[in-house]
């Protein structure tokens, strides 16, 4: 790949092993969640209506989610060596997120990677186990997701010359369409088929690594060119 290039991944199912945000909606939900979450699944309400609803039933410490966040957390085995042929390429990493900043930021320290700059939903921890969420990075045009990566993602635009994309959720459709290449799984891979949008289908970092260390002629400076492997 020539010119400067950013590498925007999601975290949730993506970096992490899991999908963390859901394991705690789970585990501190105090009511029924499921009718929301099927809401959100239909594209009947966005992230961030669907988060509104979710923290005024979501009853968690920060002690307590922290304790959880750790007996939970892992990471892509093969996530720290992409890490490492990012950084000796000269790719920047930056993390775009419709999930939590808290687990996202803890689970980044323990595993050493305090210095990725990430974009996420905040959420606040109040008296009595009570939560509110904010939404830093939201378009107002749109006010569908809580993070809006498309956004993020055009922002950036300006600043380099080639942006690869890494997601596996609903959030991730919308801003693999601005992408230059696509890496997708599970949901996001499924749309993009649908849509037929161009996208390559990943398991994990390795796969991933392994695709851009042979410098595929259909990504080079800039947005020239899209493919489906």
């Amino acid at each position: 790949m020539n010119g400067k290039t950013l590498v925007l991944c999601d975290f949730d199912g993506t970096i992490s092993a899991r999908d963390v945000g859901h394991e705690v909606i789970k585990r501190f939900m105090d009511g029924d969640w499921l009718e929301i979450d099927e809401a959100y699944a239909a594209g009947k309400i966005g992230s961030m209506a669907a988060y509104q609803r979710i923290a005024s039933l979501l009853k968690v410490s920060r002690e307590e989610m922290e304790e959880y966040t750790s007996s939970i957390s892992g990471m892509d085995p093969h996530f720290r060596e992409f890490h490492r042929f990012c950084r000796d390429r000269g790719y920047e990493i930056k993390i775009v997120s419709d999930g939590l900043d808290f687990y996202i930021d803890f689970i980044l320290k323990r595993y050493g990677f305090e210095d990725i700059e990430f974009h996420s939903n905040i959420i606040r921890f109040h008296e009595n186990r009570s939560v509110t969420i904010e939404f830093p990075q939201y378009n107002k045009e749109c006010a569908k997701c809580g993070t809006c990566k498309s956004l993020l993602l055009q922002q950036y635009r300006r600043h380099y010359d080639t942006i690869v994309y890494i997601g596996d959720g609903y959030s991730d459709v919308c801003p693999s369409q601005y992408a230059d290449l696509v890496f997708g799984k599970d949901i996001l891979y499924e749309k993009c088929l649908r849509k037929e949008r161009a996208c390559i289908y990943y398991r994990n970092f390795k796969d991933v690594r392994e695709i851009l260390e042979k410098d595929p002629c259909f990504v080079s400076g800039g947005r020239k060119s899209r493919a489906v492997l």
